[in-house]
């Protein structure tokens, strides 16, 4: 995490720097246009670039780590506490399941995902729950029991 840190305060450095230089020749120039003031403008926009490719490096970073954490709760969740795991609640008040039910329900939200995604959003919950490659079962069979 901190050569994506690192890597963004960098580019940002450049461009703010690249930025600088592009006032200051047009300064030097009085306003008009000259192979310096152009120059600068090219710098300019190449340290844009670079810095928006690092903006979105970093976000494709936290991205990821937001989706292994939510993955991480969501798998402790399913399958109960795990002893011995530093800061992990011993009980949660829910059942666990089984990797199978917890495969089935991902597969149900993934199809909802995409179905709405696709834009037919009313259809959606009906697509993912009658998909021939991801047979689910809305209803679970824990809330039948009073």
């Amino acid at each position: 995490m901190d050569s994506v840190v690192d890597s963004i305060n960098n580019a940002y450095q450049d461009f703010i720097a690249a930025a600088a230089t592009v006032l200051e020749a047009k300064e030097s120039a009085d306003a008009v246009k000259t192979t310096a003031t152009d120059n600068a403008l090219e710098n300019f926009k190449q340290k844009w670039e670079l810095f928006r490719v690092a903006c979105d490096q970093a976000e494709e970073f936290v991205e990821s780590a937001k989706q292994r954490i939510g993955s991480e709760c969501l798998v402790d969740e399913a399958t109960g506490p795990v002893a011995g795991r530093p800061g992990q609640a011993t009980t949660t008040g829910l059942s666990p399941i089984s990797a199978v039910r917890l495969e089935q329900m991902s597969k149900a939200v993934h199809w909802l995902v995409l179905e709405l995604q696709n834009g037919s959003g009313a259809s959606a919950s009906n697509a993912a729950l009658s998909h021939p490659s991801a047979p689910f079962d809305a209803r679970f069979s824990e809330d039948a029991a009073p």
